[in-house]
């Protein structure tokens, strides 16, 4: 394309021809036939743009950190400078730039902005060598790009300034000198430089002595000269600059203003031109002083004249930038003028008459806007941010430009250089338009891998007071609201890194059995479209309120149930592992075909740690996704007293909290228990549940056999004293919760008649484990004893360690008066979606290790949940011959705690205890007699403490203080000794640690879970919402060539297909090959195995204030503390530079400094570990 368009100017048809007049002195004109760009990135390109439509051909330079860069690549010929040198050094070598312009047949050098754009000695360079130079002539450069000759430049030209040193400032004895002198605040700027590299604004003296330190070594590291110069701060100013042209031939002309305000950093932002708001008469004004400050001094080519205006209309001279500037662009849509090419023509020879650029010809169209889009996070104070763009979409449209150079996919954001990533420039008709035109552009972009600006760009054109036009130097600094930011969800990009993550490094949730997820598309049953849903008891519920609705289970004639397939069913038969997909799918056929049911217990218990832990979803989210599907059945869960969802007791108010957000998120039914049938943690349940107003529940543990005269500790008796303290503590329905499966058939008659026969009113629910084999038969006979409703679980999720069979249940009390109103129909249909859902489970399957029910169950009491955990261990293990020893000692273990109830978390206790005698060969005499000298589980010790109540009969001793030896005793309730949650306390502390907002459902998550809730939220913040993806994607990945869709919201479906997985490379890598959405993307994955060894180094600790890492990629440049060291808080640890930035990292804490990670030069990534202090 290139050499067709030369072709063409060949012939004749050159645009920029836009003269056929003489020239003005044909001696002086040279044809400039190839050219270098002494630069790098979007200005070289733009500038290889222009020469390309001029018949000129181009030459790049590059470093070695810029090999891969695009501008060489624009190029007809591109060479390596600087080998060896520090990454910005090669671009200010000035004899090798020379030398491979001579070499190579160079005849004219463009400087760019940047590096050698003022450097006078460079443009004498090229003039030596007898190469034109692309930009004003030397002595103009060192008069006016030494700030400090520009100021007396201008006085002299009768242009007023701004008071200042007069000569660069050698030292900050001679700053601190000046600023005691004008008084504060005063600015540092670099002599030699410009674009915010080397300013430090400096409002007390004690901050001199550091700023000039810092702007020093900036300016030298950006310029190669570290001169500065010193000028009093003008307070609330518009930053106005003009740009001009001049000529070989004295004359020089502007093309308007440009309005340069929003600033950080003294760094420009958005720029617009023309000025908005401008008084026309100041505009001439300022306008003639710039011109006849150029033509003081004889100025040819581009430059810009910069002026402050303040408050009240005075404005003042600050500097000349002897070269391009970066928001050249904007000049050029409003004035259609080609600022690279006229620079090119004018250093030819031509006159501004020849380039048809006289004031006459000089006009304002419309309004234009550019926006600096960068690779900086605004969230951190604009921390440059470094890797690889994994997935870059550019807006485009009417009236838009983009001038860039790394903005596409792969490529390599480096530390090394500017973080600019593309100049967007909007031109309209108005300020207004410009602004809209912008805001969508801006809109389009979708850049992932590396944060950008673009959220604090949008906020600034949406900000009412940069709309109106008119804002000053202070605007961001005075609207923190810019800085409020919706984070990007980047969800497509997050869920290819998991699946990218489990195709490398296999399964990232741990599956228990050697069975694969099966490929099975498990079959829903046909729902008509838009059918009514029946009435159900969730409308009984809303219509009565608790009281009234327990009065209606009373007066109901047959029996109800309730389905557990939504949570106690999987957690005994598949480790808890059933995910919302699955269940959110077939939540409409339950909702419009067994609108019979009493209630689904769909929640609590093990399922809220799981689905945070395992499941990486937010079980919350569960809850309201399956309320919406399901409105007219009532919700149940499992709440375990004083200790809520969790394993241990927690503050009042953290129970009150809980539950106050259940009721509205959803929640109806709240099945109150505690694992020692403890009355102050049940009633403390009961009261807070009742208070958010949910159904209270509550439940007696049944262990034991009321059948069984011999069975003296849990007879009759002590069974119905405990429901009546219950019923007076204010009950809605009575629960017997029997856990492991213990309740015989004779025992449910005679336990429930007893009951009911006391207190005729009170609903009964009854809940069984079908270890045994006899779940069924004993629903049956609590039924007919005056029980309410039982639970159960579809047929294809019940038996064994589950409920009861709903089916069997439905089919044994058909005509009769008991009869339900579930048809057997539904039940198959709504069975057979869970047997083939039951398939993707295979890695958490029971049947592995269980293949039946167990009647020794009446002599071992484990309750169903447990069963299967236990001989799941043993199985992964290689233990399961053991498994009949691990039963029989669970017996013993519970006779020695006490004969104790068996319900979460006291289960797990005589779980633990059994497991530690069995592993050490401990006889039940042996740990009486050896108490004292074992090293007991610290779930035994902590109930011995009496951590979680106090067991029936109360603590077995001399065991009890033997096992403790020493250690405190609790005999009282321990959720009123512990002290309330500070809950805007912990949300602050969670938004500090996450940098994310919190709700209120996420602090009481982080309350109940704290370890686990932050797990969750750094898996979701790196990964996405793998909820989305279908179970057998979730477990184990996808293979390569598969297709498949994900949902992410409704409207929004990703097509995605795996293509390949790389070779390891050298950096224990592998990039794994996606098509998105017909789009090639790629994700880099770090195998596990091959990085164990590879060195890295280490990260500091998220959430841990005195772990202090790198705020941005960068290079070490001093280190301020060594180990031992006492330090205050906000004093200096670390000098990093990135980007030609430098930034000081201070001590977020006072403390001594444990370790220091940093070396000086060491080239470091974000959040890489630089210093340790301890408090």
């Amino acid at each position: 394309m290139l050499r067709l368009q030369r072709h063409v100017t060949r012939l004749g048809f050159n645009r920029y021809n836009q003269s056929r007049r003489p020239l003005s002195n044909v001696a002086d004109y040279k044809k400039v036939n190839k050219l270098l760009v002494a630069n790098r990135g979007e200005i070289a390109i733009r500038v290889f743009r222009a020469c390309t439509e001029m018949d000129i051909r181009t030459v790049a330079i590059y470093s070695e950190q810029d090999m891969q860069h695009m501008h060489r690549l624009k190029a007809d010929e591109s060479y390596l400078i600087g080998k060896g040198l520090p990454p910005v050094q090669a671009y200010l070598n000035i004899p090798e730039i020379i030398q491979t312009a001579l070499e190579n047949d160079v005849d004219a050098i463009h400087p760019g902005y940047g590096f050698l754009s003022e450097r006078h000695d460079f443009a004498q360079a090229c003039l030596d060598a007898g190469i034109t130079f692309i930009g004003p002539k030397p002595d103009s450069m060192r008069r006016m790009g030494d700030k400090v000759v520009a100021r007396e430049t201008a006085i002299q030209a009768g242009v007023q300034v701004v008071p200042g040193t007069p000569g660069p400032v050698r030292s900050a004895e001679e700053a601190y000198e000046f600023c005691k002198e004008v008084g504060m605040p005063v600015i540092f700027k670099a002599a030699y430089g410009g674009g915010g590299r080397g300013m430090r604004k400096v409002s007390t003296l004690d901050e001199v002595k550091e700023a000039f330190e810092r702007a020093s070594s900036e300016a030298l590291s950006a310029f190669g000269n570290g001169d500065l110069f010193l000028e009093k701060f003008i307070e609330r100013p518009r930053h106005i600059e003009v740009q001009v042209l001049g000529d070989k031939y004295g004359d020089v002309v502007h093309l308007y203003e440009r309005d340069c305000s929003v600033q950080r950093r003294h760094q420009k932002v958005v720029e617009i031109a023309p000025a908005p708001e401008l008084d026309p008469i100041l505009r001439e004004k300022m306008l003639s002083d710039a011109v006849k400050l150029c033509k003081h001094v004889g100025y040819e080519n581009a430059g810009t004249v910069e002026f402050l205006l303040d408050e009240r209309g005075n404005y003042y001279f600050i500097e000349v930038n002897a070269r391009l500037q970066v928001e050249h662009t904007v000049t050029e849509e409003v004035t259609g003028r080609d600022l690279v090419y006229s620079q090119i023509r004018l250093a030819e020879g031509r006159s501004l008459k020849d380039l048809n650029l006289t004031p006459e010809q000089i006009q304002v169209n419309g309004c234009a806007i550019q926006c600096r889009m960068t690779t900086e996070d605004p969230a951190r104070s604009f921390q440059p941010d470094t890797g690889r763009i994994e997935v870059f979409r550019s807006g485009e449209g009417m009236g838009i430009r983009l001038d860039s150079a790394s903005a596409f996919a792969g490529a390599i954001i480096s530390p090394y250089y500017d973080s600019l990533l593309v100049k967007v420039i909007a031109h309209a008709r108005d300020h207004e338009h410009a602004c809209a035109k912008m805001e969508r552009v801006l809109r389009e972009f979708r850049i992932r891998g590396v944060k950008t600006n673009v959220p604090f760009l949008l906020n600034v054109l949406r900000h009412k007071k940069f709309l109106s036009g008119v804002v000053d130097t202070y605007f961001i600094d005075e609207n923190p609201q810019l800085f409020q930011f919706t984070p990007s969800q980047n969800r497509a990009q997050k869920l290819l890194k998991y699946m990218g993550e489990v195709m490398v490094n296999g399964p990232m949730t741990p599956l228990a059995t050697d069975i694969p997820p099966s490929k099975i598309q498990p079959t829903l049953p046909h729902l008509p479209f838009n059918s009514n849903r029946p009435r159900g008891w969730k409308d009984v519920l809303n219509e009565k309120g608790p009281e009234g609705f327990a009065k209606e289970i009373r007066k109901n004639k047959g029996l109800l149930l309730t389905d557990t397939t939504f949570r106690d069913a999987h957690q005994s038969l598949l480790a808890t592992r059933v995910r919302t997909y699955d269940l959110k799918k077939i939540a409409p056929f339950v909702s419009h075909n067994m609108a019979g049911l009493f209630s689904l217990e769909n929640w609590g218990g093990a399922t809220f740690d799981v689905a945070y832990r395992f499941l990486h979803e937010d079980p919350w989210e569960r809850l309201e996704t399956l309320r919406k599907l399901i409105p007219n059945i009532p919700f149940q869960m499992l709440f375990r007293g004083a200790n809520a969802v969790g394993y241990t007791n927690y503050p009042d108010n953290v129970l009150t909290k809980f539950c106050e957000l259940a009721v509205k998120s959803g929640m109806d039914i709240f099945r109150v228990f505690d694992s020692l049938n403890y009355l102050p943690n049940l009633v403390v349940g009961m009261d807070v549940v009742g208070k958010a107003g949910g159904v209270v529940e509550a439940a007696i543990s049944y262990t034991g056999d009321v059948s069984n005269p011999e069975k003296k500790k849990y007879d009759l008796k002590y069974y119905t004293d405990l429901v009546d303290e219950l019923v007076k503590a204010g009950l809605h329905i009575l629960c017997i919760k029997d856990m492991a499966g213990l309740l015989r058939p004779q025992a449910a008659s005679m336990l429930i008649d007893a009951i009911r026969q006391k207190h005729p009113d009170i609903p009964i629910h009854v809940h069984t484990h079908d270890t045994s084999g006899a779940g069924v038969a004993a629903m049956l006979s609590a039924a007919k004893a005056g029980a309410d409703i039982v639970d159960s679980a579809v047929d294809s999720m019940s038996g064994m360690t589950s409920q009861p069979s709903m089916g069997a249940l439905v089919a044994s009390i058909e005509r009769t008066p008991l009869e339900t109103s579930v048809d057997p129909k539904d039940i198959n249909q709504y069975s057979t979606y869970w047997e083939q859902t039951r398939q993707l489970y295979g890695p958490f399957e029971c049947t592995v290790s269980m293949k039946s029910g167990n009647s020794d169950i009446y002599e071992n009491e484990i309750p169903g949940g447990q069963y299967t955990n236990l001989q799941f261990q043993a199985y992964t293990l290689g233990l399961l011959d053991q498994f009949e020893e691990v039963k029989k000692m669970y017996k013993e273990a519970n006779l020695l705690m006490g004969d104790i109830v068996k319900v979460t978390p006291s289960s797990k206790i005589v779980g633990d205890l059994a497991q530690f005698m069995v592993q050490n060969k401990l006889s039940p005499k042996d740990v009486l007699d050896k108490a004292d000298e074992l090293s007991f589980p610290q779930s035994v010790i902590e109930y011995m403490s009496g951590m979680i109540g106090i067991p029936p009969g109360g603590f077995p001793e001399p065991l009890r203080s033997k096992i403790l030896k020493g250690k405190p005793k609790s005999d009282g309730r321990t959720g009123d000794k512990l002290e309330p949650v500070d809950f805007e306390k912990l949300q602050k502390e969670l938004e500090e640690k996450h940098d994310r907002p919190m709700s209120e459902k996420d602090v009481v998550s982080s309350a109940l879970y704290p370890k686990v809730f932050d797990d969750y939220v750094e898996f979701n913040s790196k990964y996405g919402p793998v909820d989305k993806l279908d179970t057998r994607m979730f477990l184990t990945g996808p293979d390569i060539a598969q297709e498949l869709d994900i949902e992410i919201e409704k409207g929004k479906t990703l097509h995605l297909k795996t293509l390949a997985t790389s070779d390891l490379r050298d950096n224990g890598q592998r990039e794994v090959f996606f098509e998105l959405n017909g789009q090639l993307r790629t994700v880099y994955v770090k195998d596990k195995e091959a990085m164990k060894e590879i060195h890295e180094h280490p990260k500091a600790s998220k959430g841990q204030k005195g772990s202090i890492g790198a705020p941005m990629p960068g290079e070490v440049i001093d280190i301020r503390v060594d180990v031992g060291d006492t330090v205050e808080k906000g004093q200096p640890l670390v000098v990093l530079s990135a980007m030609k930035m430098e930034m000081v990292v201070n001590a977020p804490i006072g403390g001594k400094v444990k370790s220091v990670a940093a070396q000086k030069g060491l080239k470091l990534l974000g959040e890489d570990l630089l210093v340790e202090i301890e408090e």
